[in-house]
């Protein structure tokens, strides 16, 4: 299985990205890095999308656990599935190249040939849903209230560079950077708008339950309160004939019904209650994803490729914790994880063990460092462990001529040989300290693989729990840190940059409700972290990225797990879609803003 997590959406739009290095000097409506954009001023609309879907119907989708919220921008609380739907951004991606952004709130960038400015030109057609225009001033409050300290604090690792936005005339907004910063300019148009009339006289982190006056293509219609939410198509909306709109968002209703059980959910997907499917369990896939309606084909299953950085997924060590301080520990524990054992008899062979933290990409590391890289690497030689420059850093493996006795055995040296000896069946340490921990759980079905996890552990004397919480307690206690061990997934794109500080710098290691699950507070992998995001060119970017990853891998900071190059996903036969597949892409996020009924 692979695991979806609940991410802010500005994180969303990073981990679809791709990046490569060039500048702009003077207005544009659209802008790529390193390129020349794919799509002309003048063009239609995305190749990926038909421009002549037919609009109306409501779509029904499956929500999981239950939510409190409609606002993402801040800690409370857990938001609405769907909220993406009400905000738009100062400019949106396109999902077939590299990394291109074109007009949608902003219909001209420039960035400042210092590189030390952007500045963008607002739309004067653009609307919110109350039908008030959407003014420079309404992006800097939007802005500002997502730095201040009632936001979310991702934002501020983001956004860190920027030292603030300017007002130049009613349609005309400049954000003022600290320093050069390689993808700055661009992850600004991701920014997402919204009215101060929806704060009213309301805290920003007081604001949960309030509808709110956004700038999307749905607005909220009814809601109970998590159960339910419906949104409704904005017949109004003043961007749905531009070319990064026409031909997209064509359901007249989205409905999410929410399932506390992703097994109970699937039983009532094949029942008819709601229309799509994107499956993250393997077992489901596999072993119940069949019956009468997907043998007469009026359930579709299908593998769609995708062209995605897989990112990192794993077992996550909590190292603000005395009992993983140690990496070699760390290291040991990791031994007893039998991840073949696991795919062949648990996932029906679907999976890759993940062996990079930019995992299918260009971006990881392989063998040894050398050229470039390891001249990066030596300036921090001697903060740095030996094996970073001496051993090839591979995922542990039980394929022959390893096996897991053989890497039970190696835990148990590395284990003696940190200060740990069995007594009476119990891993303890010196203090008479027993090792045991416990794995924080937000879903169900984690549990059987992680059992036989514990149960090679228990071998070496090591007590391993696990325990499934709802999913409200889950997050307050992943932003606050409290546990022990968490599945945690680091999705990348091709080009990392200031996300990255949110999820690796010491920064981010002890502000609650970052990204910064492992607790890396490690000045190598600061320095190399600003050295991605400092990167003059692709070269540069691959070059550090890869001594990133090297770095992180050899620090033992969790248990990888796997990945899969394809969405899997189940659709009652009931819609079309653009005959065109993007390259990058969200399966769930792609079908709501590109698919159509049928007739």
């Amino acid at each position: 299985m692979t695991i979806k997590t609940g991410l802010h959406p500005l994180k969303c739009i990073f981990f679809t990205l791709i990046a490569i290095y060039s500048s702009i000097s003077a207005a544009a409506p659209s802008a790529a890095m390193g390129y020349t954009p794919k799509y002309p001023a003048n063009f239609k609309n995305f190749d990926y999308i038909n421009p002549d879907a037919k609009k109306g119907g409501r779509l029904v989708l499956a929500g999981t656990g239950a939510f409190d919220s409609f606002n993402p921008f801040i800690l409370k609380g857990v938001v609405a599935e769907g909220y993406g739907l009400l905000f738009d951004t100062l400019m949106v991606s396109s999902k077939d190249e590299p990394f291109s952004k074109y007009p949608l709130i902003a219909n001209d960038i420039e960035l400042a040939r210092d590189k030390l400015s952007v500045t963008f030109k607002i739309d004067p057609r653009a609307r919110f849903n109350n039908g008030d225009k959407i003014t420079a001033e309404d992006v800097k409050f939007s802005f500002d209230t997502i730095m201040s300290d009632q936001a979310h604090p991702q934002f501020k690792f983001i956004y860190g560079d920027v030292k603030n936005a300017q007002l130049l005339d009613d349609y005309t907004i400049r954000f003022n950077f600290k320093r050069k910063n390689s993808e700055l300019y661009l992850i600004l148009g991701d920014i997402s708008v919204f009215s101060k009339k929806w704060l009213d006289t309301k805290p920003f982190d007081k604001l949960t339950e309030v509808k709110p006056v956004a700038s999307g293509p749905y607005t909220i219609k009814e809601y109970d309160l998590g159960k339910r939410i419906t949104y409704q198509r904005n017949k109004n909306y003043w961007a749905k004939d531009l070319p990064s709109r026409r031909g997209q968002y064509n359901f007249e209703q989205i409905q999410y019904k929410y399932f506390q059980d992703l097994v109970i959910s699937l039983e009532a997907f094949k029942a008819g209650e709601f229309d799509f499917r994107h499956e993250y369990y393997s077992k489901l896939w596999a072993r119940e994803h069949n019956g009468p309606n997907y043998d007469s084909g009026k359930i579709i299953k299908q593998n769609l490729p995708h062209s995605n950085n897989a990112g990192m997924q794993g077992f996550v060590f909590n190292t603000r914790q005395k009992l993983f301080k140690d990496a070699a520990v760390r290291y040991a524990i990791t031994l007893a994880f039998d991840f073949e054992w696991s795919n062949k008899r648990l996932f029906y062979d679907q999976y890759v063990v993940n062996d990079s933290y930019f995992s299918n990409s260009e971006l990881q590391s392989t063998g040894l460092p050398e050229g470039e890289e390891l001249a990066l690497l030596n300036q921090y030689k001697d903060q740095l462990p030996a094996s970073v420059f001496t051993q090839q850093w591979k995922p542990v493996t039980t394929k022959p001529p390893d096996s897991l006795r053989k890497n039970l055995r190696k835990a148990r040296d590395i284990l003696q040989a940190a200060g740990w000896q069995v007594k009476q069946g119990v891993l303890v340490n010196k203090k008479g300290q027993a090792l045991k921990f416990n794995v924080l759980l937000a879903q169900k079905g984690m549990d059987r693989i992680l059992a036989p996890f514990a149960r090679n552990l228990a071998k070496l004397g090591i007590e391993m729990k696990y325990r499934t919480v709802d999913r409200s307690l889950y997050f307050r206690r992943l932003r606050a840190f409290d546990y022990d061990m968490v599945v945690g997934s680091f999705p990348e794109s091709m080009s990392p940059g200031n996300e990255l500080r949110n999820m690796f710098h010491s920064v981010s290691a002890s502000k609650n409700g970052s990204r910064n699950y492992m607790g890396v507070n490690d000045p190598v992998v600061d320095a190399l972290v600003e050295k991605v995001i400092a990167s003059g060119s692709r070269d540069e970017l691959i070059i550090a990225s890869r001594a990133l990853d090297r770095v992180l891998l050899h620090g033992n900071y969790l248990v990888p797990n796997w990945y899969i190059n394809t969405h899997r996903i189940a659709y009652w036969d009931k819609f079309k879609r653009p005959e065109n597949l993007p390259l990058y892409y969200n399966a769930e996020e792609w079908m709501i803003s590109s698919w159509w009924f049928k007739d």
